[in-house]
């Protein structure tokens, strides 16, 4: 299956916190989106890795993805090496996405920053004939996708550019909330992360409409890219 766009992230729910507009707006509009995930987020307090892919199957419905994958990296301990690189490679190849989206470039959380390094190489390397790799015995066909980008995450990134999602914030955070284990219920677990705070979700939608400021919007999600973004004319700005 070809995608046109493939998320790649550290842990279930960083497409989600960073992203999830972005990937209901493409998804609406009929574009083909998929999700790997390259850890089962063991380490989390909260919750359990059977309760990841319950909560992980029920967002992925809200987004409207074609496919969800774990790679199952060691969360926390994964590295950029080329091991993890030859498996990722193998998924560029597989899906032949023309944009990735990736974790933040620097974060609070160690595993984004290395996830965003180890992905954006292995974007690169896909792209070269002499890397052979296999699917089901079949030499794959080198890719690289047209394009990368970083979403933000924790810390305070200024964006390259902004992606428009206004009137989609509510379905955003539905799929957030979809991961009941981790965040905010006021029927479950009492809070005892940083994350399971109900300031915590306040501040996800804070963030929506402070993007939405760079671009005088209502509601958006910041990208860095390592290439400045183009435009073929000024009417293609909104």
């Amino acid at each position: 299956m070809k995608l046109d766009i493939l998320v790649i992230v550290a842990h279930p729910d960083d497409a989600e916190l960073s992203c999830g507009g972005t990937i209901i707006k493409h998804t609406d509009m009929g574009y083909s989106v998929g999700i790997i995930d390259l850890t089962e987020g063991e380490l989390g307090t909260r919750g359990t890795i059977e309760i990841r892919y319950r909560e992980a199957e029920a967002s992925s419905k809200i987004l409207g993805l074609k496919i969800r994958e774990n790679l199952k990296f060691r969360d926390g301990w994964f590295k950029d090496d080329e091991e993890h690189r030859l498996k990722i490679i193998e998924k560029i190849r597989e899906y032949q996405p023309e944009i990735i989206l990736t974790n933040a470039i620097d974060d609070r959380h160690p595993d984004h920053g290395r996830a965003a390094h180890l992905v954006k190489e292995s974007a690169w390397l896909s792209g070269l004939k002499k890397i052979v790799t296999k699917n089901n015995e079949e030499v794959q066909v080198p890719w690289r996708p047209k394009h990368l980008y970083h979403f933000i995450q924790y810390n305070v990134i200024t964006p390259d550019f902004v992606v428009d999602i206004t009137g989609l914030a509510e379905r955003k955070m539905n799929a957030i909330k979809a991961y009941g284990s981790q965040f905010f219920d006021p029927q479950g677990e009492k809070s005892n992360t940083f994350i399971s705070k109900p300031e915590f979700l306040k501040v996800l939608e804070s963030k929506i409409f402070m993007s939405g400021n760079y671009a005088h919007i209502d509601e958006a999600e910041g990208f860095t890219s390592a290439y400045k973004p183009a435009v073929k004319n000024f009417f293609d700005l909104i």
